[in-house]
């Protein structure tokens, strides 16, 4: 297991886990990692397998959790995903980091489309890999031949699709080639085209144009491409007809959940400081929503009081927990949190998360963000 991270100033080597320290408990491994200081805050981790053996076992991920020990700061993800996804499939997946109050990238996929005059026939002869590289990062080495899909042959040509998730790379410049072979065979490759499997444009066109003599006896040949031009088609109706069909999507899969947040009867309980709320489901999990409008109080999280909001997000499934908390800004700004009821009306779910203890810099562990799971009543 190889983990790769980036932050704003750029990434890690990868960090294997075989000789990390371990702390070992039921179905779960924790690992002590020491990160370059001059990293940057993290947006991104890849995490995968660097074998390519086809013989490996699979491994089932099914959640994530990092902490920083200086800061405390937590991110916690469910990825629920096996890998490698086939025999010969990609050993590796990636994710955004989000950290509270700071806005987090998306996972998107990638549609490649291959365009050669002899790749089908030789596709059980050579390993080829592709690395793609734009604003946001890279996607590290990602295997091409195991999910060849829509493959169209003609007289002297063909062309076939691969599928790829990452998380978003903004403006895209350049590929790398990787191909290696475990027998002699020539490999002829015209270009690549490359987009965002849910927009029409832009088109990244990449011409290649060369054909690659490989056999066992030879280093993998690495190929640099930079992109040749672009393909950006009409941006303003592009841009307005996805900005509708993703509200019109969005509509229809929203969910509205009700949140009471009580602050305990205690002396210097309530805050003035911004309150924040992620839910987290078996399904996915919720943007950062600011709690500030409750619906009965002009001013929110005072001592003994019960404030209500109500939010909308994307379906999460049954919910499993949340993350609470506060920046710790104002004067006084530690705050007594006695529980949190959240409300599906969708599932006839009630969910209760008890906390019963100070967020405050200046109370027992210093935290201000707390993560709490859940009672389920069923009404």
């Amino acid at each position: 297991l190889v983990m790769v991270f980036y932050g704003s100033n750029g990434k890690s080597n990868p960090v294997s886990m075989e000789n990390k320290v371990e702390h070992q408990a039921k179905s779960q491994i924790s690992y002590d990692i020491h990160l370059p200081s001059d990293l940057g805050t993290l947006y991104k981790v890849r995490l995968g397998l660097q074998s390519l053996e086809t013989s490996i076992s699979q491994l089932s991920l099914h959640h994530f959790k990092m902490q920083n020990t200086s800061t405390l700061d937590t991110f916690s993800l469910t990825i629920n995903k096996t890998l490698p996804f086939s025999l010969n499939g990609d050993r590796w997946i990636e994710f955004p980091v989000e950290w509270p109050l700071k806005e987090a990238l998306f996972v998107v996929t990638y549609h490649l489309t291959v365009f050669s005059r002899n790749i089908w026939s030789v596709r059980n002869l050579v390993h080829m890999a592709v690395c793609i590289y734009g604003t946001h990062g890279d996607t590290g080495n990602r295997s091409l031949l195991w999910s060849l899909q829509n493959v169209q042959q003609g007289e002297d040509n063909e062309s076939f699709l691969v599928t790829m998730d990452a998380v978003e790379l903004g403006e895209l410049d350049k590929v790398v080639l990787l191909i290696s072979s475990r027998t002699d065979c020539k490999l002829d490759i015209k270009k690549l085209l490359l987009k965002e499997a849910a927009k029409e444009h832009p088109i990244y066109v990449f011409e290649v144009n060369e054909t690659f003599s490989v056999s066992a006896d030879m280093p993998e040949i690495e190929r640099e491409i930079p992109v040749s031009f672009v393909i950006r088609g009409d941006k303003e109706k592009n841009y307005m007809d996805n900005k509708l069909s993703r509200e019109e999507s969005q509509a229809r899969d929203l969910t509205e959940y009700t949140i009471k947040v009580y602050t305990g009867d205690k002396r210097g309980a309530g805050t003035d400081a911004n309150m924040h709320i992620i839910l987290f489901g078996n399904e996915d999990k919720s943007e950062v929503f600011q709690l500030s409008q409750s619906l009965e109080h002009q001013d929110p999280f005072e001592r003994g009081k019960v404030d209500t909001f109500k939010i909308k997000t994307k379906k999460l499934g049954s919910l499993h927990s949340i993350e609470i908390g506060h920046d710790g800004k104002g004067f006084a700004s530690g705050w007594f949190l006695e529980k949190v009821e959240i409300t599906d009306a969708s599932r006839n779910s009630l969910y209760c998360f008890n906390c019963n203890r100070w967020l405050a810099e200046d109370e027992s562990d210093g935290a201000t963000v707390v993560q709490l799971h859940p009672e389920l009543l069923e009404f």
